[in-house]
């Protein structure tokens, strides 16, 4: 494999259905191999700008053989998934997160190393992203669905089932603009569990809507989740990867610290207390709660 293959079968996730292959299940996979990502800064001047790039990229600051200050934002990622995995992403903000799953959708390119994606990929970076703030919510849940890799035909055909989810009634015949931003987060949540990913990139971005809301889209996020062939998850709440995810990444400095279970990883990111509410939520779970 050479760094050019970035062999991205599902064309990038992030486009028309035409674009992305649907494969079987058992074909559905991500690999990386020796993986890294690099932020030229062509100018930086000073000290001060080059740590609020690397604030936003994370990974450490080197410099090309040309000289030119560069952002090493993921550096020797050696990634395997397949059909049924459920991996969560857990590191402080600049550790590498977000990096990496703009790499596993497509939107980036590896600088060095290889990666490979087979299968149609929905990228939920941003609730808000695909959505026309001058157009109706019936309006944009076609678009927004359409963004996220569905066609037109089948959001329609999931109109009703959203509309009832998001409880925003006769609101949904009005502009965008004139919602508010827990209505929008309601819109933006009703369609993105809506959707049936082979694998599903989420980096979590909601919390503007109420508690019964939110446990109420929980569900629906779960629901999500079954359906798609992988799960990577980037999230600060333990219990949401908990509830979502069979496994974790740590990720600092750009690279992979630690991969185990849950449990293992966060109480070693975050200590023992940490460990033991991810116990907890595991033991309602299996208790059927």
């Amino acid at each position: 494999m050479t760094d050019s293959k970035q062999a991205h079968d599902n064309s990038q996730g992030h486009g028309a259905r035409s674009k992305n292959r649907i494969v079987a299940a058992s074909d559905v996979r991500v690999d990386t191999w020796g993986a890294g990502v690099d932020f030229p800064i062509f100018d930086a001047k000073t000290r001060s700008f080059k740590k609020s790039v690397l604030g936003r990229a994370g990974g450490v600051i080197g410099a090309s053989d040309s000289g030119v200050p560069m952002v090493e934002a993921l550096r020797d990622i050696d990634l395997h998934l397949e059909h049924g995995d459920r991996i969560g992403l857990v590191g402080h903000n600049g550790a590498g997160k977000s990096t990496l799953l703009r790499l596993l959708s497509g939107i980036y390119e590896p600088t060095r190393g290889a990666c490979r994606v087979r299968g149609r990929v929905a990228p939920v970076f941003d609730l808000g992203v695909g959505m026309d703030p001058e157009i109706s919510g019936f309006e944009n849940i076609v678009i927004r669905g359409m963004f996220l890799g569905m066609s037109r035909k089948e959001m329609l055909a999931k109109t009703d089932d959203i509309a009832e989810f998001t409880e925003l009634g006769q609101h949904l015949e009005m502009p965008l603009r004139t919602y508010s931003t827990g209505m929008r987060v309601r819109l933006a949540l009703g369609v993105v569990t809506s959707i049936d990913p082979e694998i599903l990139i989420l980096d979590e971005g909601i919390g503007a809507v109420d508690a019964d809301f939110m446990r109420k889209a929980r569900k629906r996020l779960q629901a999500l989740v079954e359906r798609s062939g992988i799960l990577v998850f980037a999230s600060h709440s333990n219990e949401f990867l908990a509830q979502l995810c069979d496994r974790a990444l740590w990720i600092d400095k750009g690279q992979i610290k630690m991969e185990g279970g849950i449990e293992e990883v966060v109480g070693a990111y975050e200590g023992p207390d940490a460990a033991a509410q991810v116990r907890k939520v595991l033991a309602r779970m299996e208790a059927g709660e």
